[in-house]
């Protein structure tokens, strides 16, 4: 299918003003389906990377289901975990749910890395039995041959973008520093790239060392100690997630070295909030983390009551930067709105 720049323009004004009225009913507080009584459970399966370190998978299945309790939306559900490098367990998932038994009535997919997993999201899209919606991704492939219902997820460009402004105001211009880069792909492209264009253009900044650490805590401690060892000019780390946040936290606390460079995260998560106060970490984009987990949430109501028309396409939660001189009281603030329903342990 081929679009016009009139048709895209479109398409895109009309996802925003969805977003717009769609994101008042998720900051709001729950309003419970029309629906007085079903004939039974809706059926979920949930296909994600929630072994890894990041609590941004575990947190949005809490708020997704503690959200459909308060829509009163009966429901059962079924997780398949995996790693974020487990790309095959992922597959052999897929097929799972797909020759499921009992059929689901809705399938969300959080995609080990987009690319990677397109063959199943098309095999999930193209099946009548269920919706399939996607988490952790906004970038529909005109592509593709079967399309997702949904894409529910928090902009990682905005999220580069909003950390650039934050690290070029507090550090100034001309910093030479390193990244923690994830895997080669959309995520990191927009986490990553985003960040190094931004404060290169705006910032005059010079890129010293990138480090591919996969998304692992491993991966961050090796990042930081390949700098360290070699780049002593550096004074500025980026990592691309909360995984390799922690492990690059931990290698310059090992090194004794963490009040000479200034650490950057990736998503505003617990584990970060909670080195944020610790004085470990420097700041962070995060995101309204529930935003995510309630909005599918609203989405399968939505689309139970007939009214999938008025779901956005794409949903786009709400970011923000955190940073360790914000005063405590902001600082709560945010981390009871971002975690409303997930909670902080």
């Amino acid at each position: 299918m081929s679009f016009s720049v009139s048709s895209k323009e479109n398409l895109n004004n009309s996802n925003n003003e969805k977003l717009k009225t769609f994101q008042k009913t998720v900051s709001e507080p729950p309003l419970p389906t029309n629906i007085e009584k079903f004939s039974k459970p809706i059926r979920i399966a949930v296909i994600y990377p929630s072994a890894d370190i990041s609590d941004f998978w575990v947190k949005n299945f809490k708020a997704m289901t503690k959200r459909l309790l308060d829509l009163k939306v009966p429901y059962e559900v079924h997780e398949y975990t995996s790693k974020q490098i487990e790309h095959s367990l992922q597959s052999q998932y897929t097929e799972q749910v797909l020759n499921a038994e009992q059929p689901y009535d809705f399938v969300i997919f959080g995609p080990s890395e987009l690319d990677l997993q397109a063959d199943n999201i098309q095999k999930l899209s193209a099946s009548d039995k269920f919706k399939t919606f996607i988490w952790a991704f906004h970038t529909p492939n005109k592509a593709w041959t079967h399309q997702p219902d949904g894409w529910f997820d928090f902009s990682s460009a905005m999220g580069a973008d909003v950390l650039c402004d934050h690290v070029i105001k507090h550090m100034g211009k001309q910093v030479e520093f390193a990244a923690n880069r994830g895997i080669p792909g959309i995520t990191d492209t927009q986490r990553s790239q985003g960040f190094i264009d931004c404060v290169q253009q705006k910032g005059d900044w010079l890129n010293i060392y990138e480090h591919f650490g996969q998304y692992q805590k491993l991966g961050g401690a090796d990042g930081v100690r390949l700098v360290l060892n070699n780049f002593p000019e550096v004074s500025m780390i980026h990592n691309a997630n909360t995984a390799m946040t922690m492990g690059a936290v931990e290698a310059l606390g090992e090194a004794d070295r963490l009040s000479d460079i200034y650490v950057t995260g990736w998503g505003g998560t617990a584990k970060e909030i909670e080195k944020i106060r610790a004085g470990e970490l420097d700041a962070t984009p995060m995101r309204m983390s529930d935003d995510l987990g309630v909005a599918t949430a609203e989405a399968i109501k939505f689309h139970i009551e007939g009214r999938s028309s008025e779901v956005p396409l794409i949903y786009l939660g709400r970011i923000t930067v955190v940073h360790n001189q914000m005063k405590e009281s902001e600082l709560n603030r945010l981390t009871r709105e971002a975690f409303r329903y997930s909670g902080i342990e």
